[in-house]
């Protein structure tokens, strides 16, 4: 069984076009993660930077590292990351671990902490990781994306709200922050991918809520590192106070 990580990257954002070729203190972002990848406590087969941008393809080469160019029509990172798997010819049992191109602080435990549930009695189709939150401001952000699960750590729902919402006053909870990391075999990329878009995916934007949606599981592993995550410019000059 291989393990490849695959980082998806766009340049086109809404909110932020350019992000993956952001200088943080002197480097691009995507080359941060990259970096951090290779660090990662387990043998990664393969690792490559997704884009559709021949402009980060050309950046990622640049550092040295392995670029695929990908189609401009996928819906979401989770999609270009199956066309990546796909074109590198991994085979459909093995592992695809999706690291998120504007988490420039990720610690490489979390990929192995991803990866674990694949090596269980009874392994999941796809796994994520959840973060217990430490900023109460985190919890109403709609930037920070919260996680409830199951006992038996199975994602019941992914929303920008709070969830779960106390209703009486004085009642007191964890709140889990979703990070977006993913692993899941090929496949289940496969099935993916031919999915329709879901409905709450389309009102919350969050991809992972199509296989929800579609009666398909997520493990939800807890991870004890953060990994805060670049969404605007004015996030830049925090994470690199963080790396200083």
């Amino acid at each position: 069984m291989k393990i490849a990580a695959i980082i998806p990257s766009r340049y086109e954002s809404s909110r932020f076009e350019g992000k993956p070729l952001a200088r943080i203190l002197g480097k691009p972002m995507i080359q941060w993660v990259y970096e951090g990848v290779l660090k990662a406590d387990l043998v990664l087969n393969d690792i490559v930077v997704a884009t559709d941008d021949v402009r980060i393809y050309d950046a990622v080469r640049n550092f040295g590292g392995k670029a695929l160019m990908t189609s401009r029509e996928n819906r979401s990172g989770t999609d270009r990351v199956a066309e990546a798997a796909e074109k590198i010819g991994l085979g459909l049992d093995d592992i695809v671990i999706n690291v998120q191109g504007d988490q420039p602080l990720l610690n490489p435990a979390c990929i192995k902490d991803l990866a674990a549930p694949f090596y269980s009695e009874n392994p999941p189709d796809m796994s994520t990781l959840a973060f217990k939150i430490t900023d109460p401001g985190e919890i109403t952000n709609p930037k920070d994306v919260k996680v409830t699960f199951d006992v038996n750590g199975y994602a019941l729902y992914f929303s920008r709200s709070p969830i779960p919402f106390g209703r009486n006053p004085g009642i007191k909870f964890d709140t889990y922050k979703h990070l977006g990391f993913y692993a899941y075999t090929r496949r289940y990329l496969e099935t993916f991918r031919r999915l329709p878009e879901g409905n709450l995916e389309n009102i919350e934007k969050l991809e992972q809520l199509r296989a929800l949606e579609y009666g398909h599981r997520i493990k939800v592993v807890i991870s004890p590192h953060d990994s805060p995550e670049v969404d605007l410019p004015e996030d830049i000059a925090r994470i690199e106070k963080i790396l200083a």
